[in-house]
């Protein structure tokens, strides 16, 4: 930043660097956990296996909930990186690094630089982007791609007819669309920007009218975003008849998209839903909220085109989303970054009141406090420290490795609200975020990857049954099969369990010696018997048995209660 006096330019790159290195806290040190990471690593390794890249499989059949670009970029990113571990986050983490430049740019452009750095700081402040941007979801890719999209657009539509920039935000968009079939929502800031050309149709606007005469271009530049996957997709359902192929492209076209939305079979939450995630995954920032919400419509009333955009855009995701009987947190996530740049001419006003900056130096402690609490509750090894632990399957050794952490983290940040106060309570929650990041990615997260990712339990899988034996998975999940040690056997994931084991029977009577099943709990079928079972432990929740080919009962002809003849998707 050239123009800054150089004590601010240190501060800014050093701003920089943190924000960096806490996004890069504890890559290559975790495995994919459910649970959306195991499915799509597991797709991606099938693609690098396979070198087939254009349709997503999971396990044997194809993976037709999301399309596959999204796994491109995993498989790409191990092409380039090598190992998964890393691999597999990389996505996430430069589409955060993304993200966070455009709401600096487009800040920047629409105030000024000092604008620019607070925006910056309010978005890597809330938890729920970094929360987004150290984990293997699409959703960080998304929320990438549909900044990109508002930033061309909102340059193209304020700047008086930007055409390359239009040209970005339609091909971003309709790449969005193709990555997660809700990419095209960057669109819809055409209707606050129509309404707000219409209520300032009284004073000279020729820069929205030059806008307005190349806004054609949107639709050829989205189309050819959403080529780059529908194009292939179409010439493989041209060319080859597989019936197989075309319910694959049914399912992801119509089922997932618009049947997911206006008939949601899962995740169906009230109309208010997202209030609450406002109000807790956007923390710090929804503190705000309350001050932030009249100081936004004060700047309404005046007809402050860039408000009319920003906010007007993010009233209407949240509408769309509110709409739809199925509700995820991460669905209004699109909406935080637009939200930091419209909120942040109005912070260094805001953290000028005595209240506000209590409000959030209160937020630390409360994080100090709970982390000051739960580690020593963990170190101390009473009873309800070793009861949470029981409940997960994990080690009694886990509790001075996370009481260790928690403390350290309490301490630090006690020492950061005492040191710096009310009157840098802005800075506090900035370092608070640091911190925080930096306790997920180099000491949780590490710490109980082994049982999340259910690495430790397919470890004690092939330990039970010997590096000889053949292993095959009822009623499993994308974890197992990731983590397996050995090439495995599976009879498909969304089948249902009776289907599944009517395959399984038949493998395991063919080497009973030989092959093993690892099985759900609630999925064991009554053709076994059960004096041979193996409890083999539980892991995200679920227990599992191991079942020997000996244990078959091949003349048995019963099946599972109705209720529980289905597989659990979980996507």
């Amino acid at each position: 930043m050239p123009d800054f006096p150089l004590s601010r330019r240190r501060g800014s790159l050093l701003a920089c660097i943190a924000i960096v290195l806490a996004l890069l806290a504890g890559i290559g040190l975790r495995q994919p956990s459910p649970p959306d990471e195991p499915r799509f690593v597991l797709a991606a390794r099938a693609m690098v296996d396979s070198g087939q890249w254009l349709l997503p499989h999971r396990g044997s059949e194809l993976y037709a909930e999301k399309p596959p670009v999204f796994m491109w970029m995993q498989a790409a990113s191990h092409q380039l990186f090598g190992g998964w571990n890393v691999a597999f986050l990389v996505p996430s983490l430069l589409a955060g690094l993304l993200t966070l430049w455009l709401t600096w740019d487009l800040a920047r452009r629409l105030w000024n630089r000092q604008v620019a750095g607070w925006a910056v700081l309010a978005l890597f402040s809330c938890l729920q982007f970094g929360l987004m941007a150290k984990r293997a979801q699409i959703d960080m890719v998304l929320v990438a791609m549909t900044t990109l999209a508002m930033w061309g657009l909102l340059r193209h539509l304020l700047e008086g007819g930007n055409r390359p920039a239009l040209w970005l935000a339609g091909f971003a968009a309709g790449l969005g669309t193709v990555t997660k079939g809700v990419g095209f929502l960057p669109l819809l800031v055409l209707l606050p920007w129509a309404l707000w050309r219409w209520r300032s149709r009284d004073r000279a606007r020729p820069a929205t009218a030059a806008g307005a005469r190349s806004l054609g271009w949107l639709l050829p530049a989205f189309l050819l975003g959403t080529v780059v996957w529908l194009a292939p997709l179409g010439i493989a359902l041209l060319h080859d008849p597989d019936p197989v192929l075309h319910a694959y492209a049914r399912e992801l076209l119509f089922k997932q998209t618009g049947t997911r939305y206006a008939n949601a079979w899962h995740h169906v939450q009230p109309a208010w839903y997202y209030l609450q995630v406002i109000a807790t995954l956007w923390l710090p920032g929804s503190l705000l909220l309350p001050a932030l919400l009249p100081a936004w419509w004060r700047r309404l009333k005046r007809l402050d085109g860039r408000y009319w955009l920003l906010l007007g855009w993010a009233l209407l995701v949240l509408v769309f989303f509110s709409a739809s009987p199925g509700k995820r947190e991460v669905y209004i996530f699109p909406m935080l970054p637009l939200l930091c740049v419209a909120a942040a001419p109005l912070l260094p006003g805001l953290l000028r009141r005595a209240g506000l900056r209590w409000l959030l130096l209160a937020y630390a402690a409360v994080l100090a406090v709970a982390a000051l609490y739960l580690g020593v509750q963990l170190l101390g090894g009473g009873a309800w420290a070793h009861a949470q632990l029981a409940r997960r399957q994990m080690p009694d050794s886990l509790l001075p490795v996370l009481g260790g952490w928690m403390l350290g983290a309490g301490i630090l940040l006690a020492a950061l609200v005492l040191w710096l106060r009310q009157r840098r309570a802005g800075l506090v929650v900035v370092v608070t975020s640091f911190l925080l990041w930096n306790l997920y990615g180099w000491g949780l997260m590490p710490a109980l990857d082994p049982y999340s990712s259910a690495s430790a339990l397919m470890q004690r899988v092939g330990q039970r049954i010997g590096p000889q034996a053949e292993l095959g998975l009822v009623a499993w999940r994308e974890q197992n099969l990731l983590q397996a040690d050995r090439p495995i056997t599976e009879f498909g994931f969304k089948r249902p369990w009776d289907a599944q084991w009517r395959l399984a029977g038949p493998w395991l009577a063919q080497a009973p010696q030989r092959r093993w099943l690892l099985v759900l709990d609630a999925a064991m079928s009554p053709c076994v018997d059960r004096a041979q079972l193996v409890a083999i432990g539980s892991s995200n929740r679920n227990r599992w048995q191991l079942l020997p080919g000996t244990a078959w009962r091949r003349d048995c002809d019963a099946h599972l209660p109705a209720a529980a003849a289905s597989s659990d998707d979980q996507d």
